[in-house]
């Protein structure tokens, strides 16, 4: 049976039309409908078909996040893929892509991928890809990893924190680049690093005084600098290997947005870069004593800053918005009261939880920057899909491509609170927040992966997304 989706707000290729989109047996995009002329006349003219009415809510392209930590398996009291893919589809997020590390194992081997895809069997909401991790002493499962399907490759410049995913040398960054010449593979970078060896920890404060209650005192143990010093070490490597394409996660220090302008005009696209929605919504200056839920590594930075990140957005020097989606239990997160390291920022592990929030945090504030809805689909679906390389499939409305739906409301607005979370461990900063944009339906490959109604529902519909059938 086909699928008909109907709106007055069917947004493509930069307009709105009030029209629908059929949807075929395969999960495909048959026809678009930009007018309810034609609409009715293939009403008319066909009988086997179910539809779908959503009336003036936006229809737009399924959002799709690069940068998602499932801790699934063996560290699933963090995040699951049932709750994580959960909280992804009531964010009108169709496709998530899989960080390396936090599960155990971590996606090293062909092995370890295949522990991990089996651990999401009958669990997810959204289609779900992978990234493969480079770390010490694995070069040579690289090239297996990259025709088993991963996305890319994503590797450490500093202590990951995470003893099962060690930090890599610029040597080792080197004889990765070596085995991957061939494929034009994708490596992302956590870009940041200290002068000398990785294994350096900079979590250390220098002196007694400090006040580790405070958010400062963390943030001044990860300079911009480390961010810099490990974006030139990429550039260096990028150079070198003209078939390697370099990707920057979590960019938070706009000091180095030049650095990345400089090395594309002289070597083209071959680097790009991504920051997060907490950088563009949370400043230092306003992080209460003792709430760790705000640590992240990198840190979020000053408010000067954050514009600066708002304003290289707008410029297009800054790809595309994820979330770093890498929550813990409220233990880790020193976040439980009366504990005797409660809220120390220093000994606190970094990560913040949002994926459910990524489209209203970014809506909420990209007006007051000039930014509108086309700029959110570029940066939220079209560029992480181009990074993935399935653009030839998602992350737009196109004939021939999945029908991926985000279907939400523009202008209403909601307050973040425990009860609405859907991820595994609810502590996020976005707690008591009033947020606008809100989502109603989520259509992953034509089918009703999330439906907000008086009790939300939910369909485990997703699919694992290989490179060879992408």
């Amino acid at each position: 049976m086909f699928r008909l989706f109907i709106s007055d707000c069917i947004f493509v290729n930069g307009n709105f039309y009030n029209g629908g989109i059929l949807v075929n047996y395969d999960g495909k995009i048959e026809e678009i409908f930009k007018d309810r002329a034609k609409l009715d006349e293939w009403l008319h003219s066909n009988d086997n078909f179910e539809i779908n009415d959503y009336t003036d809510l936006v229809l737009m392209p399924g959002l799709i996040d690069t940068h998602v930590h499932i801790s699934e398996p063996g560290r699933s009291e963090l995040e699951g893929f049932e709750t994580g893919t959960k909280a992804a589809a009531a964010g009108g997020f169709t496709t998530i892509i899989d960080m390396p590390l936090n599960a155990i194992p971590p996606t090293t081997t062909v092995s370890n991928l295949i522990e991990k895809q089996k651990a999401t069997s009958g669990k997810i909401c959204v289609d779900v890809g992978f990234w493969g991790g480079i770390i010490p002493g694995n070069a040579n499962d690289l090239c297996s990893l990259h025709e088993a399907g991963v996305v890319g490759f994503k590797c450490f410049l500093h202590p990951s924190g995470d003893e099962t995913f060690p930090c890599v040398t610029e040597d080792e960054v080197e004889l990765a680049c070596q085995q991957l010449a061939d494929s034009d593979a994708l490596i992302a970078f956590h870009a940041e690093k200290c002068n000398d060896d990785c294994a350096v920890e900079t979590n250390d404060t220098n002196d007694d005084d400090e006040d580790v209650y405070e958010y400062n005192t963390y943030l001044k143990t990860r300079p911009a600098s480390l961010e810099l010093n490990a974006i030139e070490m990429v550039i260096r490597v990028a150079k070198k290997y003209d078939n390697i394409r370099a990707h920057i996660v979590h960019l938070s220090a706009a000091s180095a947005v030049p650095l990345i302008k400089d090395f594309r005009n002289a070597h083209g696209n071959r680097l790009t870069v991504e920051t997060c929605h907490h950088y563009l919504v949370l400043n230092a200056e306003d992080i209460p004593r003792y709430r760790c839920d705000f640590k992240c590594c990198p840190p979020i930075r000053d408010l000067e800053n954050q514009t600066e990140l708002w304003e290289a957005i707008k410029a297009g020097d800054i790809n595309m918005v994820v979330s770093d989606h890498s929550p813990n239990v409220p233990e880790k997160k020193l976040l439980v009261e009366g504990s005797p390291d409660y809220g120390n920022f220093v000994e606190s592990w970094g990560g913040i939880a949002g994926v459910q929030f990524g489209l209203s945090l970014f809506w909420t504030d990209c007006g007051k920057y000039g930014l509108h809805i086309e700029d959110m689909i570029r940066l939220m679906c079209e560029e992480p899909a181009k990074l993935c390389k399935f653009d030839h499939r998602k992350g737009k409305l196109a004939k021939g491509y999945d029908a991926d739906f985000c279907i939400w409301d523009p202008s209403a607005e909601f307050t973040v609170t425990e009860e609405m979370i859907h991820f595994k461990n609810k502590a996020n900063p976005y707690m008591g927040q009033r947020l606008r944009g809100r989502v109603h339906a989520t259509i992953v490959r034509g089918q009703i992966a999330y439906k907000r109604t008086t009790a939300e529902t939910f369909n485990f519909v997703g699919s694992l997304l290989k490179k060879k059938n992408a």
